[in-house]
């Protein structure tokens, strides 16, 4: 039998067995037999996405009865796409590496133009079911050649960063390393709109993420995440909470992070990791708090009194001098603190992302320093004449 009439049968075969997906095996057909490749391939990513097609191994037939004829015929990116989502069908997941790396044997073997972005894709999909099977070491390995890989390309895919950056996120997550899952999780969301994410997907990697920022050892900005649209999944739901914590650290609010540990006690005590770091997470608000104070300042008066920053971050004037030291050393702040006056001098903080209120609050000190700088501009222009006359 040739292999048109093998697809051919397969096709037949599969609409005779599902009625109500007679009219998708019709339209593959119809395009297979025109040879029309592109719109196949649009179809085939149509049918994919289909709730039948994620029953049994209808995709596994599909790849293997009727893809694998045309398979050299289309956008290899495109074949990875296709085959990432086959492999998600197998059941063993050796199996399903064992598929995706002679996908990958072919891709390479064929060496179109842009290979090397299916390959990378298809590979980073292999090392994420290294990291769920708990295989590190091959993981790790994958991970670091990848990052070569995707270096190497001029302008990748948004598909391909994403898949890299996606399986860098889990298996920081799998090594509990909450700053570098927070990073990585955050780049695969630059190359992916989370709207095109499951509900569920959405809501479990927004409270990851927020739980990553928390804990994250030299994570101090959270606006970046608070802005970002995934993080209203989790309103209404049993972590609303990290919404009102996230805020309270980014505010560096300790009377609102202390209420809230209060409120949300029985939430919080179901972290094991917050309450493992909960001294951790205490330090951090009150640096966050620190740093609040700083940028509340105008640039050139930010000279503070040690007792001032006590009060605010409820320490003892010796807990301001370790908090500055803290916040010195990690390059949050510079300057100088002068323990015999009882003040730090702060010339410098740490650029950090601003909400739409401070972006306000900002503007409107913009707008103090241009009228300062023009009632310097207009005292000037009075004493030139007489600069003038004396000369």
């Amino acid at each position: 039998m040739s292999s048109s009439a093998q697809v051919d049968a397969f096709l037949n075969g599969q609409a005779s067995k599902q009625p109500e997906l007679a009219e998708v095996f019709a339209e593959l057909r119809s395009f297979y037999e025109r040879k029309l490749w592109h719109e196949l391939t649009m179809k085939l990513e149509e049918a994919v996405a289909l709730p039948a097609f994620q029953q049994g191994d209808l995709l596994i037939q599909l790849y293997h009865n009727f893809l694998v004829d045309f398979e050299h015929r289309i956008s290899p990116l495109k074949l990875g796409h296709l085959a990432v989502a086959v492999s998600s069908r197998y059941t063993d997941r050796a199996a399903a590496v064992a598929f995706m790396e002679q996908v990958v044997e072919k891709i390479a073997e064929q060496r179109q133009h842009g290979h090397e972005e299916p390959v990378l894709y298809l590979r980073m999909h292999v090392a994420l079911l290294h990291v769920h099977e708990g295989r590190s070491a091959q993981a790790r390995e994958m991970v670091r050649d990848g990052k070569g890989a995707l270096d190497a390309m001029a302008s990748p895919d948004p598909s391909v960063s994403a898949a890299y950056y996606y399986v860098c996120s889990q298996y920081h997550k799998a090594k509990q390393e909450f700053a570098e899952f927070y990073r990585h999780g955050m780049l695969y969301l630059a190359f992916v709109s989370s709207e095109s994410l499951p509900v569920a997907t959405r809501r479990d990697l927004a409270a990851d993420l927020a739980l990553a920022a928390l804990l994250g050892e030299d994570l101090y900005n959270f606006a970046e995440l608070i802005a970002h649209p995934i993080v209203k999944t989790l309103e209404n739901t049993e972590f609303a909470w990290l919404l009102e914590i996230l805020a309270a650290f980014n505010d560096g609010d300790l009377h609102a992070y202390d209420a809230l540990c209060e409120k949300h006690a029985a939430a919080l005590n179901a972290q094991p990791a917050l309450v493992a770091n909960e001294r951790r997470l205490r330090e951090k608000i009150t640096i966050t708090c620190l740093l609040q104070i700083v940028f509340k300042l105008p640039a050139d008066h930010r000279e503070i009194a040690l007792e001032d920053i006590a009060l605010k971050t409820k320490l003892s004037v010796d807990g301001v001098e370790y908090l500055l030291m803290k916040a010195l050393s990690v390059r949050l702040i510079e300057g100088v603190v002068d323990q015999v006056a009882g003040v730090v001098n702060v010339t410098w903080i740490q650029p950090r992302v601003l909400l739409k209120p401070q972006i306000s609050e900002l503007s409107d000190r913009l707008e103090g320093w241009i009228e300062k700088v023009k009632d310097v501009g207009t005292s000037l222009q009075e004493e030139i004449p007489e600069l003038a006359t004396m000369a």
